[in-house]
């Protein structure tokens, strides 16, 4: 079984309409609760939450701190390449764009992760469009295999791959795979996704699962917010996290809150987000999810993210550019994925959070700590 049995099994009007019958006497039953019910998880999703959000979002600012501290993880996005067979209807790398493409050769991205280095980050996540010529899996292990010694932690936000090519990056040293689903609604899957393997809802819904079974430590889930109703998507993301905290007990789920931005493709999100909705979504998230890592990218402007990340957000990024070769050349913003909305500098995110009470952690663990006993033997050596 998958969690894709779980979405064919699931009634998508229904769940609007329990959405939409939930009562103020239901969001109260589920703040006087520890262990949430899907019921629970409902309502603070739901319209009938927004008079209490202010309690929602104490409840979860304090949640996280018992769970996690003061501590605020950072870690900087690298983009490979922005070849892409897909037609996106929201995405800049959509292949329809004329738009400059380009691919870093394998010392090029290391040029770049150098630069992050530097700049304090130990937490790397190389990302590429989906394009399985111009990024082979033979390019991206000699990639990964060159960070490993460098990076505490490698993660991939790329195409789905199958189980063995998982299995074969984990050899490498990757730790960490993020794959958003954009959309959990098969039919408007289908519509945002007109042409490409990307159109394949099966084959991505299951890729979180495959890397999973490949041994990944941090697992990453998102929903594209835009794209549908989403508190019907906030739900189901909830579920879905919840299921693969089950099925791999021994991986870090985490939580990303992506709302469209500025693209090269133009698009008009039909499900607009606002600020508060985006704060009762993160909030909730950590009710339901109490030990989830939740993220938030360099998508959000300054001032918003500066208030987000006091509740209950444990990971931001931080300088981060959207087009490959971004960091070499940081004037240029050509062939990005979507415009940056946070544009400082990592020490003046830095400088935010020390500002909050927070400790900034470049590197939350060490990887002898969970390497198996003869790879910690040789490192001993």
């Amino acid at each position: 079984m998958s969690f894709f049995d779980v979405i064919s099994a699931l009634d998508w009007a229904g769940l609007k309409h329990r959405l939409d019958a939930c009562t103020a006497a239901d969001v109260e039953r589920a703040l006087t609760r520890e262990r949430l019910e899907e019921g629970d998880m409902l309502a603070l999703f739901s319209h009938a939450a927004l008079p209490h959000l202010e309690r929602i979002a104490q409840r979860g600012a304090a949640l996280t701190e018992r769970r996690f501290g003061k501590v605020m993880q950072l870690y900087a996005p690298l983009y490979l390449s922005n070849y892409c067979v897909n037609r996106c209807v929201y995405c800049g790398f959509a292949r329809t764009l004329e738009v400059e493409r380009v691919r870093l050769t394998p010392a090029q991205a290391l040029a770049e992760a150098e630069i992050l280095y530097h700049e304090g980050f130990r937490h790397i996540l190389l990302v590429s469009g989906e394009s399985r010529r111009h990024v082979p899996l033979d390019y991206l292990a000699e990639i990964a295999t060159a960070l490993h010694g460098k990076f505490a932690s490698v993660s991939v936000e790329i195409f789905p791959l199958r189980a063995e090519e998982y299995a074969r990056l984990a050899e490498c040293g990757v730790d960490g795979l993020t794959i958003f689903q954009e959309t959990y609604d098969p039919e408007l899957y289908k519509s945002y996704h007109p042409a490409g393997p990307k159109r394949d809802y099966q084959n991505r819904l299951e890729a979180i699962e495959r890397g999973g079974a490949a041994g990944m430590r941090s697992l990453g889930l998102g929903t594209l917010l835009g794209l549908n109703d989403w508190r019907v998507e906030a739900t189901v993301l909830a579920l879905h996290a919840r299921y693969l905290m089950k099925k791999f007990w021994q991986a870090r789920v985490s939580i990303n809150f992506p709302r469209i931005r500025e693209a090269a493709a133009h698009f008009r999100p039909p499900f607009p987000v606002g600020d508060r909705d985006l704060v009762q979504m993160i909030c909730a998230m950590r009710l339901i999810l109490p030990d989830a890592e939740l993220v938030l990218s360099t998508r959000e402007p300054a001032a918003l993210r500066d208030r987000l990340v006091r509740l209950g957000i444990t990971r931001v990024s931080a300088g981060s550019r959207t087009n490959p070769g971004g960091y070499s050349h940081p004037d240029s913003t050509q062939g990005e994925q979507f415009a940056v909305s946070d544009p400082r500098a990592p020490e003046d995110v830095v400088r935010m959070l020390h500002g909050h009470g927070f400790e900034p952690v470049w590197k939350d663990f060490d990887r002898q700590f969970i390497a198996p006993a003869p790879e910690r033997d040789r490192a001993a050596r």
